[in-house]
């Protein structure tokens, strides 16, 4: 019998090129997914705002001045009743650019603001990176000193070259680590627990 095409039904394999586009594709949905994951998690957390911030230029050195707008949640609350601290950490950083180099962090600083219950007093206390203590009647006036706290030196005189422009970056975030060892695995799984503000970004021209 003469045939002038195959009896038996040709399969086309894919070829390396294809394969490669497919892999790449499917690359490319997993990172899609991926930042969209992060983001959901990312507005999550992002629950603090920071509504004003600035750089002093002062007579001992350079101050940070900010306030912010938050408030707990109802697990925060019972968890502070029972006797357990919650601990505020604001991060500042200032960065120079160099054109030929890394960015230059001038300065990297913290300061964590601690709030805890005394249930025998029923008064809430307030210590800044525990040196000032203070001691309050209710929840809405410890949280005070956190959204509108004093200011913050962050760097003496000598510290930032005269003229240049830096890049100060801000955020508070609620500080899980510095829990007692047995509440930082409940805290890191538990949803309540995250509590934090974007970072904030503003140039400051040193005169």
């Amino acid at each position: 019998m003469n045939l002038t095409q195959s009896a038996f039904p040709i399969h086309r394999s894919a070829t390396p090129a294809s394969g490669a586009v497919r892999l790449l594709f499917v690359w490319l949905r997993h990172c899609m997914l991926a930042a969209c994951l992060l983001l959901g998690i990312s507005a999550q957390a992002a629950e603090i705002d920071i509504t004003q911030a600035s750089l002093e230029n002062t007579d001992d050195g350079y101050r940070l001045s900010a306030s912010y707008a938050f408030e707990l949640n109802r697990g925060l609350e019972d968890a502070l009743v029972r006797g357990v601290p919650l601990y505020f950490t604001t991060d500042v950083q200032l960065t120079r650019r160099r054109w030929y180099w890394f960015d230059e962090v001038s300065i990297a600083a913290s300061r964590t603001v601690r709030i805890s219950y005394n249930v025998l007093t029923r008064q809430y206390h307030a210590a800044i990176s525990g040196q000032l203590q203070q001691s309050f009647p209710t929840l809405e006036d410890a949280l005070s000193l956190i959204r509108r706290p004093p200011r913050w030196y962050v760097a003496d005189k000598n510290s930032l070259k005269s003229g240049d422009t830096y890049f100060v970056g801000l955020r508070m975030r609620l500080d899980v680590a510095q829990l007692p060892k047995p509440f930082q695995i409940n805290a890191l799984n538990n949803s309540d627990w995250r509590l934090s503000s974007d970072w904030k970004e503003f140039t400051f021209k040193v005169e």
